[in-house]
């Protein structure tokens, strides 16, 4: 399975665009390969720098073999289910680190079956049920960028 986006390359710098100071909007993302049998995709964007900190997570998505998010996935009812990042709210939270070059990492996980949790969880509930799950888990793949406040 592979995760990518046109916003950036590769381990390389998010631009400012979606950070909290630019526009504040998630980058778009594409996905190939997912496992046949997956039946549910989730998606975990995390600063391992900033002790696993949550940036977004987008709650059981249908599975396809190929398909994206586009940029600036909006938190409202129409669009993907997505949980309460850990600055309080639902949907994207940019990068936003308070010093240095922090590293993003986005993680996409093809689940055997949803994970089901109800309301808009918090990312430690997602990645909770995930652990439980994880036999549940058939692939998954990251994409990295960085990100360092001017």
């Amino acid at each position: 399975m592979r995760l990518t986006t046109t916003a950036f390359e590769p381990g390389g710098a998010i631009p400012a665009r979606f950070t909290c100071d630019g526009d504040d909007v998630s980058p778009d993302l594409a996905w190939e390969d997912v496992p046949g049998e997956a039946a549910a995709l989730v998606l975990v964007v995390d600063d391992p720098d900033a002790r696993d900190f949550v940036h977004w997570t987008v709650l059981d998505m249908t599975s396809s073999e190929t398909g994206a998010l586009p940029a600036g996935v909006s938190a409202s009812p129409d669009g993907p289910r997505q949980g309460m990042n850990d600055f309080g709210r639902p949907g994207w939270g940019g990068p936003c680190p308070p010093s240095g070059r922090h590293r993003y990492r986005f993680t996409l996980y093809a689940l055997a079956s949803p994970l089901n949790l109800p309301g808009e969880p918090r990312g430690s509930e997602v990645r909770r049920a995930l652990a439980l799950a994880a036999s549940q888990v058939l692939a998954q793949a990251t994409l990295e960028g960085t990100y360092q406040r001017r």
